[in-house]
């Protein structure tokens, strides 16, 4: 996590509305907030509200009422997703005009006997060469066979094959709705985002981006993926392992066990000073070279 002196630092944080802010994605935003401030950057809210089906009712109140509870301040009004519709439709429209991209007519059963890795279904091109008519298709993005190779800041060298380990993937769905990948890379254009700071279980996700970024003539981010939090068992706290949102009475103690979390040694009565103390003391005190290489974070009863 280097500063950068050329351009402005513009960080983000970008939760999806499908529950509660919980431990691990509050790591995630102090990291964030915490970079992006000290390098005297901004730092914006981004609600990522595309995918109504699996989006909670109350979840974005919910949201930001605990970030405004533990004392984020971010720059500009709340940036909601779906807002930039016709600017993602666009860029669908620029990759289909190049050639870049195609309509699938592929099923569910289709994809059931394709070959299947750690992205998902590995597509191989089946829609590449047909000519497919009408709105009841998805659409595909091309990829080779090259590898596609990033720095990450706290991770080091990031190779991935698009070809063999997920093939030509989706920028848009056959119900309509965008796809993820294509979704974040517009959004973090048109928001001027200059590095983003995210969970290592996001990492994969960042070369299809940057694929997408380049064929767009988008400019890439710095990346910076911090270690996931986990239970004791071993998988990731998150809402699909049924971790609770975040306590909105005990904001004290569980921001200085978010710094914990992020290995910043925070002192043992920091807890018992007031929420600005406990965000000065990590401001004066940010190292985020203790996270380099760390892939995941152990929750136990002492954090």
């Amino acid at each position: 996590m280097q500063t950068r002196e050329s351009v402005p630092y513009v960080g983000r944080f970008a939760p999806s509305p499908t529950g509660p802010l919980h431990l691990g994605s509050l790591v995630a935003a102090v990291a964030s907030y915490l970079q992006a401030r000290v390098n005297d950057g901004r730092w914006l809210i981004r609600i990522e509200d595309i995918d109504p089906p699996r989006e909670q009712p109350g979840a974005t109140d919910l949201i930001l009422t605990a970030l405004d509870r533990y004392g984020f301040e971010w720059d500009g009004d709340i940036i909601y997703q779906s807002a930039s519709r016709d600017a993602h439709e666009a860029a669908v429209a620029t990759l289909i005009d190049a050639g870049l991209a195609y309509r699938c007519s592929c099923s569910r059963r289709d994809l059931a006997d394709l070959p299947h890795g750690p992205l998902g279904v590995i597509y191989p091109g089946l829609c590449r060469e047909r000519s497919i008519d009408g709105d009841d298709a998805a659409i595909r993005v091309h990829t080779d066979g090259g590898d596609l190779v990033f720095v990450d800041a706290l991770q080091g060298q990031v190779t991935q094959n698009l070809e063999s380990e997920s093939g030509d993937f989706i920028v848009r769905r056959r119900d309509g709705l965008i796809g993820y990948q294509l979704a974040v890379v517009v959004s973090d254009a048109l928001e001027g985002i200059t590095d983003v700071v995210r969970g290592i279980d996001l990492i994969d996700s960042t070369p299809r981006q940057i694929w997408l970024q380049r064929k767009l003539q988008y400019r890439t981010p710095g990346y910076s993926h911090i270690p996931v939090i986990t239970h004791p068992a071993g998988d990731k706290l998150s809402k699909a392992t049924a971790a609770p949102g975040i306590p909105l009475d005990a904001v004290a103690t569980t921001l200085v066990e978010a710094l914990s979390l992020l290995q910043q040694g925070p002192p043992s009565d920091l807890a018992r000073n007031s929420r600005q103390d406990i965000w000065l003391w990590a401001l004066e005190n940010w190292q985020p070279g203790k996270l380099s290489g760390l892939k995941a974070v152990v929750k136990t009863a002492l954090t």
